[in-house]
C-alpha cells in the first residue's frame, strides 16, 4: 500500500487560549481533545463539505447559534477555520486541506478498532 500525498502547508500554531486543555499538555495532546468535542467535530465535518455561514451551520447541526458562535470562534483561534466577510454574512471555511486526511484516516482506524463502540475508557464523562 502507498502512502497517502500529503500536502504541503505552512505550519500553523495550534492553540491559544486556555480552554483548549490544561496547561503542561503537548500541543499533540491539546489539539486532539479540541478536536474530540462533537459540536466541534459535527462544525468540520460540515465544512469539510464546503464553506458554509452561521446560518447554515445552525440549520444542519439544529444547534443554537451562540453556540455554534462558540466553537466556530474555538476552531478559529486553533486555525482549522477562517472566517471571510460577504455582505453581511461570515463565510466559515476550513483552512488546511490535511483535515480531510487526518478525519478519514481517524475513521478508518475507527472502523478496523471493532471494540471501540464497546469501549468504557474512551467515555469523555468518566475522564478526570
Amino acid at each position: 500500500m502507498t502512502a497517502p500525498v500529503v500536502p504541503q502547508v505552512e505550519a500553523m500554531p495550534v492553540c491559544g487560549p486556555a480552554d483548549c486543555g490544561p496547561p503542561g499538555q503537548s500541543a499533540r495532546t491539546r489539539w486532539f481533545q479540541m478536536l474530540a468535542d462533537p459540536t466541534r467535530m459535527a462544525i468540520l465535518t460540515l465544512l469539510l463539505t464546503g464553506p458554509h455561514h452561521v446560518g447554515q451551520i445552525v440549520a444542519a447541526t439544529g444547534l443554537p447559534q451562540s453556540r455554534i458562535s462558540n466553537h466556530l470562534a474555538c476552531l478559529r483561534t486553533c486555525r482549522l477555520v477562517v472566517a471571510e466577510r460577504q455582505g453581511r454574512r461570515v463565510l466559515y471555511r476550513i483552512v488546511d486541506p490535511r483535515l480531510r486526511l487526518l478525519l478519514d484516516l481517524a475513521d478508518a482506524l475507527a472502523a478496523a478498532s471493532t471494540d471501540l463502540a464497546d469501549c468504557g475508557a474512551v467515555d469523555p464523562d468518566t475522564w478526570t
